[in-house]
């Protein structure tokens, strides 16, 4: 069992048993002692033995000429042999300067990319008249060459005056060979690992277009769960189109085999919800593994609500999301809203201090968003108040400007009646959702509570009429609470104006528009998202010990791991395996814990030795739904959305974000040169031929 083909060293197999084998018995065996010896050969026996040889030798010769003038014909018959090497022409002086010269602005660009700094300084109309101020990549190369970079000083030598060293539309190029050649390092990786799911962000703007920024899950060759940023999609209006780009790029651009992902999930805000869905019907029809989850970053409850078909409830979340936005320009503006809290909830001081503690984290990600808006309403709006009409002028304009338009936002009845509806329709989900983000056993056993969570959904269905009658209560009462006036949205009041019969009440007006739609579509998202494919494979997580344990080894992983036969390396024997691994873990030492989280399970040091597990295991922690155990490899996301946060939306490159964020990557400046030479430069290959002239100044 041992590998004689690795490029690195002797070492055994990936399925070899290590056995224990007794290689010293022969050592006090009699019989072994008498071996026979080599034989002595006379003088007439050695000079039989060459000629024989030389004889074989003179029949072969033939044949080797026969085959060289086959390879002269065929020059590719011996590709990357020894022949076709010599035939490689050396550079000339000219060649090796240019090589030089394209690894010098490759160097500038990646050192750009990590570094976060935009290719153009400044505006043109930044630029008082009579003045010119180069771009940061033309200040970068005028650097390099005055600290003495010799291949650079050279061309810059013998270049015109007023001519650029190199053009926009060669940037552009470079650019796109840096994009290509880093995102491969890591798609390398992905192909390696075989099995991988998708993930999308939400849509971001990138120098006036949308884009979808694109993450690829999957499980390295040291067995831990990855989840890297691999670029940008432009984003299409009609979701046909969208998802039909979306296959290609993939596919076709990035290389990958769909046939592998066996997960997609898509993080988007409410306008694109409906749009993503598609995609993922059109990915679901051709690819059926690729099974459509949410994703373990964002909270259930967020989740649903953001896919709400509802025009106010988009308006709630944008509005939601600008006041949290808003308090955290500033701890100025926190603490004030914290004074605020503290009057309002001096008779329950242990209230007040959670409400504050939660106020200065991002807590609209949180399952409980909605709760806690509803607690919080009145003492943003105090504080929101209190900031715009501050007489003592501790506010510039702008802010306070701000906080009136806030103000009147979340003063508005339409935003009240909607935060009330989603914070009473998602309390059925609340505890399931956070489940879903919890402990690998939490998130198998949710899987059992899905049925008992649409039953209570489907009860309040049944029952609109008096559930919603509770609900526009208490935001009646609300609203009285903050001095707001309980009216139907203007939109429709205009619409109503002519219409003398109408005899619709705000309450039947929202039960209608708002109540009825929410949890018809909740209930159906529900079902979507958690398909029986999916709930198949999250039945399959019993095969962590913990779960197992739990269970008192009493499962039955085989029937739903069917879905999953085709990945298995030796699926025949998948039952006897799985009572193998069951055993192993009952029968342990007292000494030992369960592994509780797949993350621990693919580290057991005899992993490899239950390979059908292993594979079933690999393939169950890509799938979006499930958390990334260890923060240290969940890069992607966080560094996309500090790209984000850190980068005005004019100087965003979708190039130059993919460098930034993936810095950590390997690249090869020489395989960059190379493939620019080969796609963008001919015979004259002066990249100055690309250039673009400057204005004279």
């Amino acid at each position: 069992m041992i590998c004689r083909t690795s490029p690195y060293r002797t070492v055994l197999r990936d399925n070899a048993i290590p056995t224990i084998f007794d290689l010293t018995s022969h050592l006090n065996n009699p019989h072994s002692r008498h071996r026979k010896r080599i034989k002595e050969l006379s003088e007439d026996e050695i000079r039989t033995l060459k000629q024989k040889k030389i004889d074989e030798t003179s029949e072969q010769e033939p044949k080797h000429k026969e085959i060289n003038n086959s390879n002269a014909q065929n020059p590719s018959a011996e590709e990357g042999g020894e022949e076709q090497d010599e035939d490689i022409l050396p550079l000339t002086l000219e060649e090796k300067e240019n090589k030089e010269y394209l690894k010098s602005l490759f160097e500038i660009l990646i050192l750009m990319g990590k570094q976060n700094i935009p290719l153009d300084g400044h505006e043109t109309d930044e630029i008082p008249e009579g003045l010119f101020t180069p771009d940061n990549f033309q200040a970068l190369l005028e650097c390099r060459i005055n600290s003495g970079e010799e291949v650079l000083r050279k061309r810059f030598e013998t270049t015109a005056v007023n001519t650029l060293f190199c053009s926009k539309t060669q940037q552009k190029q470079m650019l796109d060979i840096c994009e290509s050649c880093i995102r491969e390092e890591t798609l390398r990786e992905v192909r390696d690992s075989h099995f991988f799911s998708i993930i999308t962000d939400d849509v971001v703007d990138i120098a006036g277009e949308e884009h979808l920024p694109v993450l690829v899950r999957f499980v390295d060759e040291s067995h831990n769960l990855r989840e890297e940023f691999v670029g940008f999609l432009p984003y299409e209006a009609d979701a046909e189109i969208l998802a039909v780009k979306f296959h290609t790029t993939i596919t076709e651009k990035w290389g990958l085999n769909m046939e592998y992902c066996r997960g997609q999930a898509y993080i988007v805000s409410s306008g694109f919800s409906s749009k993503m869905k598609v995609v993922a019907s059109r990915l679901l029809e051709k690819y059926p593994q690729a099974v459509y989850t949410l994703c373990s970053s964002c909270a259930l409850n967020i989740w649903l609500a953001k896919s709400v078909p509802v025009v106010g409830v988009s308006v709630a979340l944008g509005t939601i999301e600008e006041v949290c936005s808003f308090f955290h320009r500033s701890p100025q503006l926190l603490l004030e809203l914290d004074n605020v809290i503290s009057v309002l909830f001096q008779n329950n001081e242990e209230k007040g201090k959670e409400l504050k503690e939660i106020c200065h984290s991002q807590w609209t990600g949180r399952h409980d968003a909605f709760e806690i808006l509803v607690d919080l309403l009145q003492a943003l709006v105090l504080c929101l108040d209190g900031i715009n009409s501050d007489t003592n002028i501790r506010w510039n304009n702008y802010i306070a400007g701000r906080a009136f338009v806030l103000c009147s936002a979340v003063t508005d009845f339409d935003f009240i009646v909607t935060i009330v509806v989603l914070k009473n329709v998602l309390s059925f989900t609340r505890a399931f959702g956070k489940n879903l983000q919890g402990q690998t056993s939490d998130v198998f056993f949710a899987a059992s509570s899905l049925t008992a969570v649409l039953h209570s959904l489907n009860e309040v269905m049944e029952n609109i009429e008096v559930y919603h009658e509770f609900w526009f209560e208490e935001a009646t009462n609300l609203a009285t609470k903050l001095d707001v006036q309980m009216k139907l949205p203007g939109k429709f009041r205009r619409a109503q104006q002519g219409n003398l019969e109408s005899q619709l009440t705000s309450e039947s007006y929202y039960k209608e528009t708002l109540s009825v739609p929410t949890v018809e579509h909740i209930i159906q998202e529900l079902k979507d998202i958690f398909s029986e494919q999916h709930l198949k494979a999250l039945k399959c997580l019993s095969l962590v010990p913990s779960v197992m344990g739990q269970l008192k080894f009493n499962t039955s992983e085989e029937h739903h791991a069917d879905m999953y036969r085709s990945d298995l390396p030796n699926p025949d024997t998948l039952s006897a395996e799985l009572h193998c691994w069951r055993i192993k873990w009952k029968h342990r030492g007292k000494d030992i814990e369960l592994p509780s989280t797949i993350y621990e399970a693919l580290h057991l040091p005899d992993i490899k030795f239950f390979p059908n597990v292993y594979a079933l295991l690999k393939v169950l922690c890509i799938l979006p739904v499930m958390k990334v155990e260890n923060e240290r490899y969940e890069n992607g996301r966080k560094r996309l959305k500090a790209y984000l946060r850190n980068t005005l939306t004019d100087q965003r490159s979708s190039n130059l974000a993919l460098l930034n964020i993936n810095f950590d990557i390997k690249h090869d400046l020489d395989l960059m040169v190379d493939t620019y030479i080969k796609l963008y430069t001919t015979k004259s290959e002066l990249p100055t031929d690309n250039s673009e002239t400057i204005e004279n100044t």
